[in-house]
């Protein structure tokens, strides 16, 4: 499978998210090409301001594996990290993160800051854009409906 595609099946987690009113963001996590976790925003459904797509995958994915260390897996997410799943994402040691749709007002790969050009003994590659309209668009429109529905 390519980025295209895993990012394709994150747009699907973050479409599940957005149907119980959660913002639209989901994550998948690979290792070798297979996917092993998943995971959508819930910080409402929750009531956990921890519970962003990026951190339920980890969760997930440490579970399937047995492990808190994820060597060798990349995580495909909808919207480019915050600093708190970007630092979980060094944690993990997870080799590769991918995201979508940049977020200069909280993003922690490039948009706000980042946390992953540091001096950490581990270093996460990152790439985004893919699928970056795509991922944008959910968002977005998700946000005007939001909007629309709140001035009645």
């Amino acid at each position: 499978m390519t980025d295209q595609d895993f990012m394709a099946l994150a747009l699907a987690e973050a479409k599940q998210a957005g149907l119980r009113g959660e913002v639209p963001v989901g994550a998948i996590l690979v290792k070798g090409g297979e996917v092993i976790a998943s995971g959508n925003n819930a910080v409402i459904g929750l009531s956990d301001p921890t519970a962003h797509a990026e951190v339920l995958a980890l969760r997930a994915a440490g579970q399937v594996l047995q492990n808190y260390r994820l060597p060798d897996c990349e995580l495909f997410v909808t919207l480019e990290p915050c600093a708190m799943c970007a630092a979980a994402m060094i944690h993990a040691r997870i080799s590769r993160v991918v995201y979508g749709a940049s977020d200069p007002k909280t993003g922690a790969a490039g948009g706000l800051l980042n946390v992953f050009d540091t001096t950490f003994n581990h270093q996460t590659k990152v790439q985004g854009g893919v699928l970056a309209t795509e991922c944008g668009e959910l968002l977005s429109n998700f946000f005007r409906t939001k909007r629309a529905l709140a001035k009645g």
